[in-house]
């Protein structure tokens, strides 16, 4: 009988340590960026009831956490504020005392080598929750680039390391940085929020953020889950206006999207693991269903291998830990 002829595969997955030796990609904790909220007020330490785990910090409790994040090696922040104030235009977003300056201040005095990004956008401070002006009950884009702008020197007089903006009007990103190489600023980087979807993903953060909006949706702005084409237009624009790192937000979905980004563009690709995404972990995990720490370091290390270079999520503690454990 003619012998069979096949390749075998199995001889690299022997043992852990073989598989380690061979294995393609690998999960750091250098790769995690922590997603924080901060609340203008005293005495705050908010949960998140959608979000275990995460809560909504005012400046008096917001060094324990920082004090927490760098002990466990976790590199870099993103700061989302909460005003007690809001109006049309989101003006404390851009107000030199506003939450989300002091936060970044905070932070830096208290660890001047944590990276500090800041979430440049207005949903949280406009009293109607949109990401811009509204005239007629529409969101207006142009006269939008103009307090993206202010509120990006703003944080970067703060202190703030990188400008993160996401609210995805047209030109966002050639306004932020014509706006910051004006004020002295050309040296920051933007990280923006290039392929961010309209997405049912996002519900969580809606209530971590106090940013809901209070008619419509976000589709006029935000892109169309159904579409992988016009992510490559998006991220290619924001590319030639300036941008330094791409987000594609959310990822668990659109791991086939950061791989086009990936693929297409030579800078750092970022992948927002979102609060949904988060949300239905801990769900299932608290009702026994599935292993936290496996899925999660599983569904993280899928963003890596899809080709994210960092990854944003609420994770980053928990998965500090346990790299750190292995």
């Amino acid at each position: 009988m003619k012998e069979l002829q096949f390749n075998r595969h199995r001889r690299l997955r022997g043992s852990e340590t073989l598989r380690a030796m061979v294995r393609e990609t690998r999960l750091h904790t250098d790769d995690l960026i922590y997603p924080l909220f901060v609340a203008e007020g005293e005495n705050i330490k908010h949960p998140i009831s959608s979000m275990p785990g995460v809560f909504q910090f005012s400046l008096d409790h917001l060094g324990a956490e920082l004090d927490e994040v760098v002990s466990l090696g976790i590199p870099s922040i993103i700061l989302f504020g909460i005003p007690l104030e809001k109006d049309a235009e989101g003006s404390q977003a851009y107000h030199d005392h506003g939450i989300i300056q002091e936060a970044i201040r905070f932070a830096k005095n208290r660890h001047p080598e944590l990276i500090v990004i800041a979430d440049t956008c207005l949903c949280e401070y406009t009293d109607h929750g949109h990401c811009g002006v509204i005239e007629n009950g529409q969101v207006l884009n142009d006269p939008t680039l103009d307090i993206l702008a202010r509120t990006a020197i703003a944080q970067a007089k703060a202190g703030a390391d990188i400008i993160a903006p996401s609210n995805m009007m047209d030109g966002f990103v050639a306004a932020i940085r014509y706006g910051l190489d004006e004020a002295g600023f050309s040296h920051l980087p933007i990280m923006s929020y290039a392929v961010k979807y309209s997405s049912a993903y996002y519900g969580p953060f809606r209530e971590a953020a106090n940013s809901a909006p209070q008619f419509g949706d976000r589709k006029t702005y935000q892109m169309d889950y159904a579409n992988r084409n016009e992510a490559m237009r998006e991220a290619t624009s924001d590319v030639e206006e300036g941008a330094d790192f791409l987000i594609v937000k959310p990822a668990l979905s659109y791991l086939d999207i950061v791989r086009d980004v990936k693929n297409n563009f030579d800078v750092p690709i970022v992948a927002y693991n979102v609060s949904g995404e988060y949300a239905m972990v801990k769900a299932a995990a608290q009702n026994g269903w599935v292993d936290e720490e496996k899925i999660v370091l599983e569904t993280l290390t899928s963003m890596k291998r899809a080709g994210a270079d960092l990854i944003m999520t609420y994770h980053a503690k928990d998965v500090a830990r346990w790299l750190g454990a292995k």
